[in-house]
Order: C-alpha cells, then structure tokens, then sequence
C-alpha cells in the first residue's frame, strides 16, 4: 500500500465545457493508472480550485492550493493567459505548472522555468497550416484572431512563415472576447468588402462559435470563401453546439493526428458511459484532445513522482499570514526541483500519442487536415514536419516533402461546392480587331452564357500557369459594359486591379511606365517597340535614271573633285618632262580635266613618264577600282533584288511635311506621339482594325488618309501579314517592353508568373507552336531570335563610305608633289652662263620651279624622242642645256632599242 501522498491542486473553469469534460479526463486518469500501477507506494490526491475562466481567479485559485493545501504541482490553468501569471508564481514556489491546453509559444521554459506545456505548442502548426494555403495556390490570406495572448502571441510566427511561401496578410482582422454582435457584425461587413476571400480563424472554442454565427448570417459562408480554423478551436468542436456546426459547413481545420489503439477506444467507451451518465444532454460528445492531454498529464505526474522517490514532502514557508491569498505568504515547494526534473524526463505512450518533452514542450507530431461535413468532420489528409502533406496516415513514409493540392481529398467548399474558393478574377480586353492576340466569343445560353476566351496572351498565360509550382485556380472576365461592348481603355481596364475589381490583367497589355504607378507587370513575352508603317514607293526599275541612284549626289561630286585633283598633279608631274602634257593652254586645260576621268575607262592616250605620276595614277587606279565594285554591286541590287522603297523612313519628314498619322484607337500610342514626338493633335487619326489601316494608307495623306501608322511591333508584324507586299516596317522609333500580365502592386505573383513566363519564351518550341496555331498566315521575314526583322530602306552609298580612301588619294598627290619640289628641282641656277648654287628654304625653290615651270627639260626622253630643236650655246649642265654629240648618239642607240620612251631616276635626278 502506498505510505506517500503527494498533494497535487487542478485548476479548471469548471462553468465552461472545456473545464468540465477535463475533470472528468483528469478523474478517470487517477483511477485508471493506479489501478494498472496498484505497487506504486506513491499516490497522487488531486484539490481542484475554480478559475472562473479569469486571470484574477486563476491567480488566486493557484495562491490558494500553494499556501493553504500545500501542492507541490497544479495541473492548469486552461488559457494561455491564466497560465502567464499562475508560472510565475510556480516558479516563485518552486511548483511545477502543468497545463494541457495553454498553446502561447511564448510559454517557454526560459522564460518560466517550473512551467511546462504538455500539449504542442501553437506554433507547431504554422507550418502545417502554411503548407496547407500554399498547396491551394493562394497568395492572401487575412487572419482574423482574439485580441488576447492567445491570440496575438502567435500571430507573428504567421507573419514568418507565410513570408517564406510568398503569403501575405493584406488585412489583420483583431477581435475582442467581449465584442458585441453588432462589432462582430461591422468587422465582418468590412472583410466582406475586401478582395480577399480566404480566411484564417484563432481563437478559443467560445469566441470562435460565436464567429461562425455570424459569419453564417451575413452570408460570407458561400461560394468563394474559404475557412480555416487553428487547432485551438478544431480541438474542441466536439463541444460546439450543433446549430453552430451547421454555420460552418465546408470548413477545413487542422489538429494533431491522435492514432486510434485497442486502448484508445476501450477509454472511449467507458469515459462516455460514465460522462454522459451524468450530462445527458452531450451524449453526442466524442473523444477530446485537450481531454486526453489532461489524462496523460495526470500520468507522466504520477510517473514523476513515483520516480522522485520521495520520502516526505514538506514547504518551507516565508511569511505567515491569515489570508488564503496573499502572495507574499508563499511558501517554497522542497520537492519541486527535483519533480521537474522527473516530469520533464518522463516518457511513454500515452491516449494522446508519444509522451516526449523538449525544452518542458510536448514534441510535435503528425497534423490531420478535415473538412466540416454536416455534423462531422472528415478527414481528407495529413501533414508531417519531415514528409508534408500526404492523403493518407501511412502515405507520411514518403520520401519527398509534399505541398501538393493532391495529396489531399477533394474537400467540399462553403457553398456545397467542390470548386476551389478565390480563383484569381482575371481581367481581359475586348476588341473586335487584332483578334489574334485576345478574342472573347459568347457562347449559347446552355453554357449558362459564360464567354470563351482564346488567343496568344491567353495561351501564353496557361502554358505559363503549367510549370508553376503550385496551382493557380483563375477565371477570365471581359472587361465589358451592359451590352458586351468594351467598357473603356487599356489603362482604365488595369486601373480596375487597384480598384481591387480584378486580381490580375491578362491580355495584350503594354508595359509603360505610368501604368506600374497603379500594378506591377511580370517581365514581357512579346516584342518590344513602337515603329511605323509606310506605303512603299513604286518600283525603282522603273526610273530612268536609275543609274545615278547606287552612288549619292556627294559622292558623285566628290569622285569628280578627286579626278580632277588627280589630273591636276599628273599634269605639274608631266609638264616639264612629257611632250605630251604641254602645248596650248587650252589644250593643257583639256588635259588636266579629262585625262584622269579617262583613266576610269583606261582610254586615255597620254602615256607618263615621271615615276611619282605613276605612283599618283597607282592609287587612282586602286580607288577606282574599288568605286567601280561597290557601283556595279549596288545598282545590281537596285535592279534586281531591292525592288520597293518606303515613302518615308522617319517620322521627322513626316512632321516636317505636316502629314496625318495615324494610330491604334485607345492605345497608349496616341500620347507617344503627341508628347514624346510632338505631332500636332490635329494631325493625328484613330483607327482600329487592319482593314482601316489599308485603306488610310492606301489613300495617303492628301486624300483623307495617312502617310504612316505609328503602332506597336506585333500589331505591325500581323498587318504585315495580310498586306505586307505594299507596305514596309521602318524604325523602331520607341522603344517599350512588350506585352506583360498585370498584378496588385507588390502581389507575390508577379515573381513567380515572370520566372514562369521566361522559361516559356525561352522554349522556342513551345512559342512556336503557339505562334503558329494564330499566326499561321504571317509572312514577315524573322532574325534568329524569332523576332520580326524591320524593314529600312538602304539609302545610297555616301562619302562617309569611302572616307579613308579619299583621304589615302589626297595624301598620296600632296605627298608627290613634295617630293618633286624637294627632291627633283635643281640646286643651282644660270646667271650669264655661270652656274650659281641654290641657297634658301623650300619656298624659295618653289619659287624657282614657278619661275621655270614651263621651260622644257631638254634631257627627258619624251623630248629627245620627238627631235626637239637644241641651243648649242648652251652649257649642257644647265637648264635648257644641249645634249652633245655622244648623248646624240646614246638616244638614237636607246631609241633603236625600243626604249626610247622610258625616263629613268637618273635622267632626273638634275631637276
């Protein structure tokens, strides 16, 4: 028999259900372990206090049992609140706190080091919960919690996790225990008015059935919401009346896995014998969680205390003192050390599961995942710390972790609807033109007159929603009036998203700068830029003067300034030792103009004789040929493979010249023009569809048309497509970032649909096939990376084109006619037959050469060949000198030889 009885005090809210069906789990707990451990010498005597569901009482009731019963351990309080103030003062008396249903996260033993938590902890569910929401692709979530300890305390580890699954909170609804219906009723009102339709739900059982009342009665339990409730109130609906079960109708909950044993159902069956024996009006009440806490609590105490070995127990008291309650009469538990310790090493299989303390905190474990179902509760999946989510309790043996929607069973939804709450309402422009890229169709009245909606953005968009890793439930709708028209522009249609009218923009949407004031764009999956469409002049072949068209008007002129530049040196080279650049002057003249001009044909009958004129005429010969290449190439082209011309290639010419133009009707691009390009209003012409953009061209701007339509590179590149042989691309003449999806300002999305959206782009298969499905017809060429080529007009070749090689020409005749002056002009001079050297700089012998420039150079062959009259006065040393005899005789030798008109570095090297 058991000699030691060690007094334990419990502290419940005996007025509330949770209170009372705890007792009767403690009670049974008592009975039972002693009746299977009948050898223990140590017995547990149990002295329950009423809280009266109060910090106050609660308080008291635990000064109560510590002064005047003398507990060494007090199973309780309830609330996470109740329990803040009743660990301080167990750790004041040295008396471990034990409390089944307090869940704060902030209860932890460094902060109170004689409490301990023999349940899981609040935030061992977070994750769960976070996966939960993250497996149903939704993004926004707004919390709707108790403005207590309980509720506030854990609301920040949301905040954490769901930050790292890309959730947010864009409203925290906070609610009082002692709020009114009708406070109850505005908050509602408000949520009600918000975007957001998914709902997560703290708080403790009697607040959190009061709710649901509510929420049932302002008809925010219907299609399209989604509900779910923290373990704090999915452990006790059990005990929630069945009125308010039925307010909650397509609820999803989350609480800890407990596994059914032979055990298990055997205290089932005899707690509900016994409870409702005595409480006949819950004979529906099943097994409770908190409930089964309790029991084990009560277990791993008498474990503790068993194992403590304790001989006596005793308090050493401080302060004595008549009143029950006063706090500084406290005494100090001298066994309280010394349980903790015990209790916090204990472990065993409890009802609950796997008894295990770490860091005075039951370990976490398997979360079961249920949807409220009429009166029950049906369990559709699981979630595990280390596997996730799974359908299945013997599913968690996976080996990777889960966040998959189906992993779980279909749940039913409020509304008594298996569609998934909060798709995505996603806006999309109508438009009865450039269909290609957005097309809304209406269909018969038997598909309850739902639109179908179809083209390349909408196509795009699903192949990008395929590879997100997470489901993403959306429904497209048209952005119309009453009458299925357009119900305004673009920039009105996303300005809905800030309006919170839409949650997201799909469709041929340009991305601007003013229009990220109000949303956020993914990155682009079209062609960027803004360019213009012309009207192609006629055929070039068919102008007669086609052949001046491969070379420009400068460089036309330049090449005959460069010719004559090229004369003008051979002729200085020439005049004074070839016959045949001397004579009249008009003839000289002649000379000069037409000899290098005949040299591009090679019919010039001069021959030269001057080594640097050959030099001069090298280079020539080398630029014309390089001349004639590039003209024969170009006019080849003209006549063959350049057929057509723009009229216009820049829309300067077209502001200059006071054209109309024309744009896309309610496009952005109408402010481009008049802002950015500055073109009168007035000049400027809406249209909408490819077949007005025809026909305003067509008649050009003199008859009520336009001279160019300035629009974006993808409604080009398909007008192209089906008038593309009369009309050209030219530009860009802005540039922008293309077609995006648009989401709320600072929306999660938009990062994972833009890393979708790139890996779509960048498989060219796959936007190949989807380019081919709608624009099967198009014809304009593309570049390598699938982008349309736009078509500019080559112009003719220019100066700047040959600029080096001019230069290289000039060089070279300026270079000659230096070395001429330097080298070939003699260094004396006659004066009355005597030679007189040549003192002085460089201009002084250009000076000399001017005086003597026409004088003859009787000692070149060209003269002597032709049989030139000789001055036998003459020294042969000077100028004008005679050849003598024996020089007579070499140049008839020479000239018999064939060699007579070849003029050697030596016959010059006197001048």
């Amino acid at each position: 028999m058991a000699d030691d009885v060690i007094r334990v005090g419990v502290v419940l809210d005996l007025n509330s259900t949770v209170g009372e069906v705890a007792e009767s789990y403690i009670l049974m707990a008592v009975s039972d372990f002693y009746a299977v451990n009948a050898n223990y010498r140590t017995r547990l005597s149990l002295f329950t206090r009423d809280s009266k569901d109060d910090v106050v009482g609660a308080a008291c009731a635990a000064l109560d049992l510590m002064n005047n019963e003398k507990v060494h351990a007090i199973i309780g309080p309830q609330s996470s609140a109740q329990a803040k103030f009743v660990a301080n003062l167990g750790e004041k008396a040295h008396v471990p706190i034990l409390s089944f249903s307090a869940t704060s996260p902030l209860l932890t033993t460094n902060h109170n080091p004689f409490f301990i938590q023999t349940t899981q902890d609040d935030s061992a569910q977070v994750k769960a919960i976070a996966a939960l929401i993250q497996a149903y692709g939704w993004r926004e979530v707004i919390p709707i919690y108790e403005d207590t300890d309980y509720g506030t305390d854990l609301i920040l580890y949301f905040i954490d996790a769901f930050q790292e699954v890309d959730v947010r909170f864009p409203y925290r609804s906070v609610i009082s225990p002692s709020s009114k219906d009708s406070d109850i009723l505005e908050e509602l009102n408000k949520l009600k008015a918000m975007q957001t339709r998914i709902f997560l739900v703290h708080m403790t059982a009697s607040l959190g059935s009061k709710l649901f009342v509510h929420v049932r009665n302002s008809g925010m339990m219907s299609e399209g919401y989604a509900w779910i409730t923290t373990q704090g109130l999915s452990s006790w609906l059990d005990t929630i009346d069945s009125k308010i079960m039925d307010s909650m109708q397509g609820v999803l909950g989350i609480r800890p896995y407990i596994q059914i044993s032979k055990d298990l159902e055997d205290f089932e069956r005899r707690w509900t014998t016994n409870y409702t024996s005595r409480k006949t009006n819950y004979n529906t009440l099943g097994l409770n969680l908190f409930g089964l806490r309790a029991y084990d609590t009560i277990w791993a105490l008498a474990m503790a205390v068993e194992k403590a070995n304790i001989e006596h127990s005793s308090f050493w008291k401080q302060n004595a003192s008549e009143n029950k309650v006063d706090l500084a009469a406290i005494g100090v538990s001298e066994i309280g050390p010394r349980l903790l310790d015990k209790i916090a090493s204990t472990r065993f299989q409890g009802l609950s599961g796997y008894f295990d303390l770490v860091k005075g905190q039951l370990k976490a474990s398997t979360f079961e995942i249920f949807n409220v179902i009429g009166r029950t509760e049906r369990i559709i999946g699981y979630w595990n710390p280390k596997k996730g989510l799974s359908r299945e309790i013997d599913d968690i043996s996976e080996i990777a972790c889960s966040i998959s929607k189906n992993k779980l069973k279909a749940p039913i939804w409020p509304g008594d609807t298996i569609s998934q709450p909060k798709k995505l309402r996603i806006g999309v422009p109508v438009r009865d033109a450039f269909i290609e890229f957005i097309k809304v169709e209406w269909c018969p009245r038997s598909y309850k007159d739902k639109p179908k909606i179809s083209g390349f953005s909408i196509d795009v968009f699903l192949a990008v929603l395929d590879i997100l890793p997470f489901p993403l439930p959306h429904e497209f709708v048209p952005y119309v009036n009453e009458s299925r028209q357009s119900a305004g522009t673009y920039d009105e249609l996303l300005f809905q998203i800030k309006l919170k009218k839409f949650d997201a923009v799909v469709g041929d949407t340009t991305i601007v700068a003013n229009r990220s004031a109000y949303v956020d764009f993914t990155l682009p999956y079209s062609e960027s830029g803004v360019s213009m469409v012309v009207l192609m002049k006629d055929n070039e072949k068919k102008n007669i003067w086609i052949f001046l068209k491969p070379l420009s008007w400068d460089l036309w002129l330049a090449v005959g300034a460069t010719s004559i530049l090229t004369g003008l040196v051979t002729w200085v080279l020439e005049h004074r030792v070839n016959s045949e650049f001397r004579g009249r002057p008009d003839q000289q003249i002649r000379t000069i103009f037409l000899f290098s001009f005949a040299t591009l044909t090679a019919s010039h009958r001069e021959k030269v004789v001057n080594n640097w004129s050959r030099f001069v005429l090298i280079i020539w010969a080398f630029m014309v040929l390089i001349l004639t290449q590039s003209y024969t190439a170009s006019l080849a082209s003209m006549l063959t493979v350049q057929q057509l011309k723009p009229e216009f290639v820049d829309v300067t010419e077209i502001k200059r010249n006071g054209y109309f133009v024309g744009y896309q009707k309610n496009s952005f691009v109408r402010e481009l023009l008049v802002e950015q390009l500055n073109i009168d209003e007035s000049k400027l012409k809406a249209y909408r569809t490819p077949e007005e953009y025809d026909e305003a061209l067509s008649n050009g701007s003199d008859n009520g048309g336009v001279a160019a339509i300035v629009d974006e590179i993808p409604y080009i590149k398909l007008f192209l497509s089906k008038y593309g042989s009369r009309y050209a691309m030219v530009g860009p003449i802005y540039k922008t970032d293309g077609f995006g999806f648009a989401f709320p300002l600072g929306s999660p999305l938009v990062s994972y649909i833009s890393r979708a959206t790139l890996n779509v782009t960048e498989d060219k298969d796959k936007m190949t096939n989807i380019m081919r499905k709608y624009f099967s017809s198009q014809t304009t060429s593309t570049g390598e990376n699938g982008s349309a080529e736009i078509y500019t007009y080559s112009p003719s070749l220019g100066v700047y084109s040959f600029g080096g090689l001019f230069i290289v020409v000039g060089a070279v005749s300026l270079f000659s006619l230096l070395l001429y002056v330097v080298k070939k002009f003699p260094h004396f001079h006659w004066t009355n037959s005597n030679i007189v050297p040549l003192e002085g700089s460089l201009w002084l012998r250009f000076i000399e050469l001017v005086k003597n420039f026409n004088q003859k150079c009787l000692r070149s062959w060209s003269f002597w060949r032709n049989g030139s009259t000789l001055n036998p006065t003459v020294s042969p040393e000077g100028f004008g000198a005679s050849p003598s005899v024996d020089d007579m005789q070499k140049h008839s030798r020479t000239s018999s030889e064939g060699a007579d008109d070849v003029a050697t570095d030596e016959d010059d090297e006197i001048l």
